[in-house]
């Protein structure tokens, strides 16, 4: 039996809940990083996404740990679109997005000591055109405002969308279960 300890260098509710499908023993732990001062503008947004996902696993590393750090963020029309914080807000994100498509880039990064394994990936989202009285009533629903893109696709999220593009759908949701599945089972745990 191993005596490696897993650790998820996060706070999110919704990563906690992911990793719990995969049925390993863990930690959540907040990661030692001020993400804020992290964020480089000058990054395009899957190398800061994956950047931050680094930064967070490392915070925490440690020879007897296995630490897994996530980051998630949505790139549209060149930019990175975060989270809202306030439902208004929410509403003028998913106005500006809706009948296009965006990026929802998730990134992980796990150190098995200091052995680093990283791993990202895109999901094109094919967001329908809706007026702005339906994306009230959406952000009513499911109130996305600490979600990157402002929305929640586990729940009512879904609705917005006429198309979607993912290797892992639960990447979507903020860890790629698929990939780190297979990234944990060779760290042996």
């Amino acid at each position: 039996m191993s005596q490696k300890q897993l650790i998820l260098a996060s706070t999110s509710k919704y990563r906690q809940e992911l990793l719990s499908r995969l049925a390993y023993s863990y930690s959540a732990q907040a990661p030692l990083i001020d993400e804020e001062k992290e964020k480089d503008p000058a990054l395009a947004p899957q190398a800061l996404a994956e950047k931050l996902a680094d930064l967070k696993a490392a915070s925490l590393k440690a020879a007897g740990k296995v630490v897994i750090g996530g980051d998630q963020l949505v790139s549209f029309e060149g930019r990175i679109i975060g989270k809202a914080h306030t439902a208004e807000r929410a509403v003028e994100q998913l106005m500006s997005m809706q009948g296009k498509t965006h990026d929802l880039i998730t990134a992980i990064c796990v150190y098995d000591g200091d052995k680093k394994i990283a791993y990202t990936d895109i999901t094109r989202m094919h967001m329908k055109k809706m007026t702005r009285a339906q994306i009230e009533r959406y952000v009513q629903l499911d109130n996305p405002i600490d979600c990157a893109g402002s929305y929640k696709i586990e729940k009512h999220g879904i609705m917005l969308f006429d198309k979607i593009e993912s290797q892992d759908f639960t990447a979507i949701q903020g860890l790629p279960l698929i990939e780190l599945g297979k990234i944990l089972e060779n760290a042996n745990l």
